[in-house]
């Protein structure tokens, strides 16, 4: 078996088993979209959605939380690192603002804010990550990451790499 393939089946394992455990994820639209080259990720702040771009002039769309007010970002990034059920370790910003946080948090706890999966940017400030709050999905709710539902982040994982280019946008 590949890497890529067990990567696939653990991915497959654990979304079925954190199906199990939280409530369903929006569906993930085929939308018509000719804003960017196939295998893009593009993040439309303001509309809180994430467009993974194929060929054809279309995209997967997924629902997302986005930065809040004072924490968004725009630019231009690659998919850096990949990691299922990673351990967090709450940035300083983060930190500063809730000083009594644990130093890590492990993966798979339900306290760890990167749910099932993260995608770690370029730049090193940012990822695209699950969440185990998944009625923040649609808000202005984190420190400038990208937040989708467990189930969403699973699915795109599997349909992405490393060097993955990403542009998020106001």
């Amino acid at each position: 078996m590949t890497v890529r393939a067990s990567l696939r089946a653990t991915l497959a394992i654990l979304a079925m088993t954190m199906a199990a455990a939280s409530p369903p994820a929006h569906a993930v639209d085929n939308v018509a979209f000719d804003q960017a080259t196939a295998g893009t990720i593009v993040v439309l702040t303001k509309e809180r959605q994430l467009y993974l771009v194929l060929a054809g002039g279309r995209a997967l769309r997924y629902s997302v939380g986005v930065g809040k007010l004072a924490r968004q970002w725009t630019g231009t990034a690659s998919i850096a690192d990949m990691y299922v059920l990673p351990n967090w370790i709450p940035p300083a910003a983060v930190r500063h603002d809730n000083p009594n946080l644990p130093a890590m948090v492990a993966g798979g706890a339900a306290n760890n804010p990167l749910g099932a999966a993260a995608m770690t940017l370029s730049g090193g400030d940012y990822a695209i990550h699950g969440t185990n709050t998944p009625a923040s999905i649609g808000g202005f709710v984190s420190y400038g990451c990208i937040r989708m539902t467990n189930a969403d982040i699973i699915d795109l994982y599997a349909r992405v790499m490393p060097g993955t280019p990403v542009i998020v946008v106001n």
